[in-house]
């Protein structure tokens, strides 16, 4: 450069920057950390960790994705982590702590590589070929799954809960949690002559699969309800509490006169126009009644309001009513009675009624009372009732339930089971260590890369069950290196076991998506070479935040136009 010459920033030089190998460990580093957080959650002898949250509250939780999802971090690649077992939860629902603990140590052991000056895009590329591989393995060792036997799907869904704080009620909620999706499957089309459904099965657990969680009670007063449950109760007390079969109407519109869309002024000069007003309006809830009072249903759900006067209409013609319901809710109730819900009272029919409801009854739980729709005939829609000591406790209830209905549903979709117990993963690393030595040139370092680090699943095993982590996993590689795919680790005693006899298989669908993911995002975190934290300080944001051309940008004061 020229004496005299202005040096050209390109950049801006306030924000902090890292750049090449210096980000790319700043990053592994990171990411690290996340996974020593939750290491100690895997397995059943895992830790519960107690979180308190910015309102004060507590959780208590050994679930990687409700742990992650309370801490705050400032690091990009951190915030990628957590990412990763949100993901793995929306997608299936289980797997979120051996995602990040997976994906932590593929980037470990990719820190070796780059100190070895291998490129990453070298790692990328091994690192494919090595998930083309394992997803190979993964099916070669499942087993297909009949879903309609109880007891098969009961010990996949055991398996599920084993590593959750609900283990000591485990069939009790492994019992709720298949009932709960038996119900809410719906198939679309007829069965085929093998009885297995032909058409696409849908398996709805957030719309109509409802948890309620009353704290008071036992845990084993738990159940699933052959219907609905709603918070709610009567409008008017006299209405009727208690009633068996009844024919139900379900509306989406309100039992009260119509107002006007905006405000509305009328002028009155007579008194008795202020009387023909009133009684209209009268007229109108009086009709929208006698219209519903010619089906002679037995009990009215509307999302909207009834009126008093409407309340006084239904109380003589002997119907319950119950208003301002959830959308949710009364499509649940929909579902379970075989009703439709109908916006204007005018368009109702028969076959809009819901008869599938065999008793309709109002109970106090705690200090509020909720309404039963239960004994249904065919419900494709139900509430699981939780029942606890505390919310902390039920709360943590039903996240364990929430993974352990994921897993079940998996299964209907993709009905095959790998070994669990680490079993999988070791016989993944087995046969990447074996394929690494047929790879030529330096893409084989990579390969026993990702082989080490699917040892860590058993390894976490055994040190979270306290046993000796060096002499198990050798025996362990022993087991599969002859070719016996099934054995794993116990995780209550921390010793070598035959999963097929210990009866531990994991959804093949969890491990997929787990290894997916965790692989995914390595390759992410590798391929970034720069970390520029470009957020500015609030004081160079400057106050005005007005619209553009204002002071400072060109226009002085004096030369803006006067008014």
């Amino acid at each position: 450069m020229q004496a005299g010459q202005t040096p050209v920033f390109v950049m801006n030089a306030a924000p902090e920057r890292q750049t090449g190998r210096k980000a790319q460990i700043a990053n592994i580093v990171a990411a690290k950390t996340v996974a020593d957080v939750i290491r100690s959650c895997l397995g059943p002898k895992a830790m519960l960790k107690m979180l308190l949250d910015p309102m004060g509250g507590i959780l208590l939780t050994n679930d990687g994705n409700a742990i992650l999802r309370e801490i705050e971090v400032a690091h990009p690649a951190a915030k990628n982590m957590i990412e990763l077992s949100r993901t793995q939860d929306e997608e299936v629902g289980d797997g979120t702590t051996s995602v990040i603990v997976i994906a932590g140590e593929l980037l470990a052991q990719s820190h070796t590589l780059l100190e070895r000056n291998i490129h990453p895009v070298v790692i990328i590329s091994a690192f494919n070929k090595a998930l083309q591989e394992s997803l190979d393995v993964i099916q070669q060792i499942s087993i297909p799954i009949d879903t309609s036997s109880d007891e098969e799907m009961l010990s996949l869904i055991k398996t599920s809960i084993g590593t959750k704080f609900v283990i000591r009620w485990s069939d009790l909620m492994c019992k709720l949690a298949l009932q709960a999706i038996r119900t809410v499957s719906v198939s679309e089309s007829g069965s085929s002559t093998s009885g297995i459904p032909t058409g696409i099965t849908t398996v709805d657990i957030k719309r109509y699969a409802r948890v309620e969680k009353i704290p008071g009670g036992a845990i084993e007063e738990s159940k699933v309800l052959d219907g609905v449950m709603l918070n709610k109760d009567v409008t008017h007390p006299n209405m009727r509490r208690r009633i068996a079969n009844p024919r139900i109407i379900l509306l989406d519109c309100p039992l009260e006169y119509k107002k006007g869309e905006s405000q509305t002024y009328i002028e009155i000069s007579k008194e008795s126009q202020w009387k023909d007003f009133q009684d209209e309006e009268e007229k109108q809830v009086r009709e929208m009644c006698e219209r519903i009072m010619e089906f002679k249903p037995d009990l009215i759900f509307t999302e909207k309001g009834i009126s008093d006067y409407a309340q006084s209409i239904l109380l003589q013609g002997n119907i319950t009513a119950i208003r301002r319901v959830r959308k949710s809710d009364n499509n649940r109730i929909a579902r379970a009675i075989g009703a439709t819900i109908v916006n204007r009272t005018e368009d109702l029919r028969e076959s809009d009624i819901g008869t599938k409801c065999g008793l309709f009854h109002i109970e106090k739980m705690g200090d509020e009372y909720f309404t039963f729709l239960t004994k249904c005939t065919t419900p494709k829609a139900c509430t699981i009732l939780l029942r606890g000591p505390s919310k902390d406790v039920l709360n943590e209830i039903d996240r364990n339930l929430a993974d352990a209905m994921s897993v079940a549903r998996n299964v209907v979709f993709n009905p095959f089971l790998a070994p669990g117990g680490g079993a999988t993963e070791m016989a993944i690393s087995v046969r990447l260590q074996q394929r690494a030595k047929t790879v030529q040139g330096i893409e084989s370092w990579p390969f026993k890369a990702v082989a080490d680090a699917m040892e860590v699943i058993p390894r976490t095993l055994v040190q979270n069950a306290g046993g000796n982590a060096i002499r198990v996993l050798t025996e362990l590689r022993a087991k599969h290196a002859s070719g016996e795919h099934s054995w794993g680790i116990n995780g209550d005693t921390g010793k070598v076991e035959d999963m097929k006899k210990y009866g531990l298989y994991e959804s093949a669908s969890v491990k997929i998506q787990t290894l997916k993911t965790a692989v995914e995002a390595a390759k992410v975190l590798l391929r970034v070479d720069d970390i520029v934290q470009a957020t500015r300080k609030e004081k160079d944001q400057g106050g005005g935040g007005g619209g553009g051309g204002g002071v400072g940008e060109g226009a002085m004061p004096e030369d803006m136009p006067q008014d």
